[in-house]
């Protein structure tokens, strides 16, 4: 009999590992699904045999909705393709091509820009919100996560459980009734306020002439989502789409081994599990013990020495001073709370005094016979007339937000200190060009309260969970430190660092500060604009950001679901009327 080989029982040790609640197929659904799918009962599993817009398209349709990605796939996609040509395929045995070619290149020669030729769309289902930020760390990759803005999460999993995440070593423990407890409230509770805020935006905004049903409920719930979302735990499972090349992957797989959290580890294994199906040569290294291997125990050894040598330095306790560059109430009581929103802890905390200067040096120079430093001796002496319109002919006239200017703008940057819940830094989080860091999630900095949950009467139901929510964590943090995070509400606060240059800072002050946007982070972004404009000084890379939105909304969604239903309506008469 053949032996396990260690990949195979890593992978294995990762599904006994992993509480996934699998879907049931029909057996025609499961002929369908072979052919285009790595395997039909894990959580993680690659797309294959697809064209690649249809990856895509799957991916994107993924993030709104409630349903898995195979379910998705046979419900919304299948009927518009023909799949009888591919009936002899089965992807679930995995693809080896050009595997000996690549092994050669790859391995012998160590060229590891071959691995970035190869990209595989990748699913993994049922993953928790600590997860998720685990998966999508990795600036080159792309990633769509189920949204808690779009789909409700009083929706149970197919075997009627709440959709949080169970760890089998918190439940096997004596822990395990109260952790299931506690959770089955504050989703009991999410669920009851969803529907009651629902009901009160309905009284509140009522339908407008022009509006139909459709959009009218689709903009309240959108509102209600929006508001309720903080009285979601961390724990909440979620759907992550992935797209990389095979660099990017080892990566992403070498820090999930070396992560301190069973639930990233064992997803790492079913990863590497899949994708060796799919791109086997360009991942042979992870798991070789003198090359992965090492690369592994040097992650974890450098994460715990750091970690001892901190604790050394600054020992946890309650006598230990706020830091001074903390901002102002940054460092609140255990539980207490902030009602009704107010401007969020976002500090400057670098930026380049002479950015203006070097940014203009940047534009001049290809355009000029001279080199850098002479263009910036030249600009400093311009008058301010002439500055103005070097800027203004180099951003130009930026009709929508998507125009913006070339790679000058990145001569400076600036390094954001944020203290905000934690619903808003899992959407600042996943900006790729710029560096993001942030501290474990407790219950430490205290919660945030919407504004809505206020207005709408509902604040006691919303306390009452945040303070479960803190009991909880409190209840796990010595015997489970890595997983008590599970328990924390999005809603408490979490401080996080981010560094960006001038042209990401103006991509995302002026894509999150949109009137589409969770409300949380539009005041982020439109504090980091006012902290470019006004305490670096920098007003034209400010008034550059012509995009920027202040505007107070109402019903945030509203527009947007006007808009699409107009788009639903031309493409209808469009299909009636056989235009192509």
């Amino acid at each position: 009999m053949r032996s396990a080989t260690a990949a195979e029982r890593t992978h294995n040790l990762g599904r006994a590992m992993t509480p996934y609640v699998p879907e049931e197929f029909t057996q025609d659904e499961q002929a369908v699904l072979r052919r285009y799918v790595t395997n039909l009962d894990l959580p993680v599993f690659a797309l294959v045999n697809l064209p690649e817009v249809v990856k895509g398209a799957l991916f994107a349709r993924y993030s709104r909705s409630a349903k898995s990605l195979r379910r998705l796939f046979l419900d919304e996609f299948v009927g518009e393709l023909d799949v009888s040509g591919d009936a002899t395929i089965d992807a679930t045995v995995g693809l080896r091509r050009a595997e000996k070619l690549y092994q050669r290149v790859f391995l012998e020669y160590g060229d590891d820009s071959v691995a970035q030729l190869g990209g595989v769309h990748l699913a993994c289902e049922q993953a928790s919100n600590v997860l998720t930020k685990v998966l999508e760390r990795g600036r080159l990759m792309s990633y769509l996560e189920q949204s808690t803005r779009y789909i409700a999460y009083d929706q149970r999993l197919p075997s009627g459980h709440y959709r949080y995440h169970r760890p089998p070593e918190i439940l096997e423990s004596s822990l395990g009734a109260r952790y299931v407890g506690d959770m089955d409230r504050m989703f009991d509770c999410y669920g009851a306020l969803l529907q009651r805020l629902v009901a009160w935006l309905g009284t509140r905004y009522p339908r407008q002439p022009g509006d139909s049903d459709f959009v009218h409920r689709q903009a309240l719930r959108a509102k209600a989502l929006d508001a309720a979302r903080g009285l979601l735990p961390a724990a909440s499972l979620s759907n992550v789409g992935i797209y990389g090349d095979g660099q990017a992957y080892e990566g992403l797989l070498l820090r999930m081994a070396a992560h301190p959290l069973p639930e990233v580890r064992s997803y790492g294994a079913m990863m590497l599990a899949e994708l060796r199906k799919v791109i086997p040569s360009f991942l042979q290294r992870v798991d070789l013990p003198d090359r992965g291997g090492e690369w592994t125990a040097y992650l974890t050894a450098t994460r715990e020495d750091t970690a001892r040598v901190v604790e050394r330095l600054w020992p946890r306790d309650a006598s230990t001073p706020r830091d001074a560059s903390t901002p102002r109430g940054a460092r609140t009581p255990r539980g207490a709370r902030t009602p009704g929103g107010g401007t969020p802890q976002v500090r400057l905390l670098d930026y380049d005094p002479d950015a203006e200067d070097k940014v203009l040096a940047a534009i001049c120079f290809p355009y000029g016979p001279v080199s850098e430093g002479e263009a910036l001796a030249r600009v400093r002496t311009l008058p301010a007339d002439d500055r103005r319109a070097l800027f203004e002919a180099y951003v130009g006239e930026r009709k929508n937000r998507r125009h913006r200017p070339g790679r000058a703008f990145e001569r400076t940057a600036y390094r954001f200190e944020m203290v905000t819940d934690y619903g808003a830094f899992r959407d600042l989080q996943r900006h790729r060009i710029l560096t993001v860091d942030w501290q474990p999630l407790s219950t430490d900095l205290g919660y945030e309260v919407p504004e809505l949950i206020v207005e709408a009467g509902e604040s006691q139901a919303f306390t009452e969970t945040m303070e479960r929510s803190q009991a909880l964590y409190d209840a796990l943090a010595t015997a489970f430190p890595a997983q008590a995070p599970y328990a924390v509400a999005l809603a408490f606060r979490v401080r996080y660092v981010m560094q960006m240059n001038a042209r990401e800072a103006m991509h995302v002050v002026e894509l999150r500060s949109g009137t589409q946007g969770h409300p949380s982070y539009r005041r982020v972004a439109q504090e980091m604009h006012r902290l470019i404009a006004e305490e670096a000084g920098h007003r034209l890379i400010a008034e550059a950001m012509v995009h920027l939105d202040r505007s107070p909304v109402a019903l945030g969604r509203l527009d947007a679901e006007r808009q699409a239903e107009a788009r639903r309506g031309r493409a209808d008469r469009s299909e009636r009327l056989g235009a192509p």
